[in-house]
């Protein structure tokens, strides 16, 4: 039997219920360098030089085919698994589409007792790739009165597969690598999304060195867009034992990464590079607890999680939508949230940004008349 859960979501035309297809960059399209972007939660001041050095040195080889074996063994060895257990992808966003195509197909058995399961809130791109792919779609909604954290007996035993992210974007929740490990079994195939993980001191909680050892199939995936400033580049990779890497290989279309982006994924997974994004984290966690500390002033602001542990924090606030716009045209830019399922229009997304930009948001937000 099937355990109860969210009603069963068929296929939405664009824009009914949540808009799964809005991102944060929509805030800040066309606006140029006039706005303080806190809606898109790529890393301020990034690439670095020497990144673009290095990507900038791969244009020389162009008229080649790309060439992924020596970025794929950097991976690998960067998680201390064989390089049959690493695939390189344009983005986690093109991963999503890939296990989406891989999962067995609508209408067969393996969906007997309900479609595959996506734990909401969370970026929304990996639902919007199953319903693409003709899945019929199972929610899981944590709530706010728990913190947005995930509790694993609200998971279906009978689902299939599970999609969930860690830490979790937009609420920052970082869930234990415990509670993702239990809901690993035989016969499921778990997705964790670690897109935002490198922004975490010393990567807690992560279950990249787990892919080959859980129960079930355990499929991590990682982006190097939000702590490099690669958005542009398109660049990450996905982790999962040999065979599911084999699979979903096959989806994918010849040279599906191209040259600069290769370059880019080696030098990241070089030990300085990987101190560098040590220190990043460090001093990303140190401006969340200003940012958290100056937001705190407010009491019209309400903080959605207890211990937010990613680049970003959730805020409450009666007006949201109103806010939003009123920041916008003091020219700065903040994330809607009302289109992650599980939210409402009285939610914001703010990238955590340095203490400047962050007491620039608080003498705004003051002469906005918020309290």
């Amino acid at each position: 039997m099937r355990t109860p859960a969210e009603p069963l979501v068929p296929p939405r035309p664009p824009g009914a219920a949540h808009d799964l297809r809005h991102h944060g960059d929509a805030e800040v399209r066309d606006a140029g360098a006039d706005l303080v972007d806190l809606a898109v939660n790529v890393r301020a001041g990034t690439p670095p030089a020497w990144l673009r050095e290095r990507v900038a040195a791969s244009l020389g080889s162009l008229a080649a085919y790309p060439d992924g074996r020596a970025a794929r063994r950097a991976v690998a060895a960067r998680h201390g698994l064989p390089q049959e257990c690493v695939l390189l992808t344009a983005g986690a966003a093109e991963a999503f589409v890939l296990l989406a195509r891989f999962l067995p197909p609508p209408g067969s058995d393996a969906w007997r007792d309900g479609g595959p399961v996506v734990v909401h809130p969370q970026f929304t791109e990996p639902e919007a790739a199953l319903l693409d792919a003709g899945h019929r779609v199972e929610r899981v909604v944590l709530e706010e009165r728990d913190g947005f954290r995930l509790d694993p007996a609200r998971v279906p035993a009978s689902a299939a597969a599970v999609v969930v992210g860690n830490p979790t974007n937009p609420t920052s929740v970082l869930h234990p690598a415990s509670a993702l490990a239990a809901l690993a079994r035989p016969g499921r195939t778990l997705v964790v999304d670690e897109a935002f993980i490198d922004a975490v001191p010393g990567e807690r909680e992560s279950l990249a060195g787990l892919v080959t050892e859980l129960p079930g199939r355990t499929v991590v995936l990682r982006s190097l867009t939000k702590t490099w400033g690669l958005a542009g580049l398109r660049i990450g990779y996905v982790l999962s034992d040999p065979e599911t890497v084999a699979a979903l290989e096959r989806h994918q279309p010849l040279w599906p990464v191209s040259s600069p982006a290769l370059a880019a994924a080696e030098a990241c997974c070089e030990p300085a590079a990987l101190a560098e994004a040590g220190r990043a984290a460090e001093r990303t966690a140190a401006d969340r607890a200003h940012l958290l500390g100056r937001l705190a002033e407010f009491g019209e602001l309400g903080q959605a999680t207890a211990e937010p542990r990613a680049p970003f924090v959730l805020v409450r606030h009666a007006d949201a939508a109103g806010l939003r716009e009123r920041l916008r045209a003091e020219g700065i830019a903040v994330r809607r949230g009302d289109t992650f399922p599980g939210l409402d229009a009285r939610w914001l997304r703010l990238a955590v940004r340095d203490r400047a930009t962050t007491d620039r948001l608080v003498r705004t937000l003051a002469g906005l008349g918020v309290r």
